[in-house]
């Protein structure tokens, strides 16, 4: 009997790292760190869509931002327009990226990151919630893609490690 690709073990490796990114994105830091917090639940999208792309993808990217919208208790839609956005960014590039230096993939991971901060920055700032008077918004962009190579060794070893496919 052929074992079946889409096996439910992988739903649940991906699933599982998602709320962990879920949890690192409302640990309490000090002040000083806090506009220094990387953007986990965009890095571990971007990994899945670019690892998986037959199984992660731009439904997936939207349900997970209405996840963050509820955890995070923003705008409702706010997360899940711009992870859909980074998604199929990182989707359309994701042969490119498999390609990459570690060093390519963190610059590419930058501007995803950036992308999404300033489509929230934007937002925020048409609806009168921004508080930002800086580019200090830019920062979690900057402290993501420094975490890359770190997150993407860690979620592939988990990948080949529970053989998710």
């Amino acid at each position: 009997m052929a074992s079946n690709p889409y096996n439910a073990r992988g739903v649940w490796v991906i699933f599982i790292s998602i709320v962990l990114a879920g949890m690192l994105a409302i640990v309490p830091l000090p002040d000083w760190l806090e506009i220094w917090r990387p953007k986990w639940i965009a890095l571990v999208v971007i990994y899945w869509v670019i690892a998986l792309p037959h199984r992660v993808g731009l439904m997936s990217a939207w349900l997970i931002g209405f996840f963050v919208d509820v955890l995070e208790g923003s705008l409702l839609g706010l997360n899940a327009m711009t992870l859909t956005i980074v998604a199929y960014v990182a989707l359309s590039l994701y042969q490119r990226m498999r390609m990459f230096t570690p060093l390519q993939q963190s610059i590419t991971v930058l501007m995803l990151v950036a992308v999404h901060q300033l489509f929230v920055f934007w937002v925020l700032t048409a609806t009168s919630q921004n508080t930002a008077a800086d580019l200090s918004f830019v920062t979690p962009a900057v402290s993501s893609a420094l975490l890359w190579p770190l997150v993407f060794i860690l979620l592939r070893s988990w990948r080949r490690g529970f053989n998710v496919y």
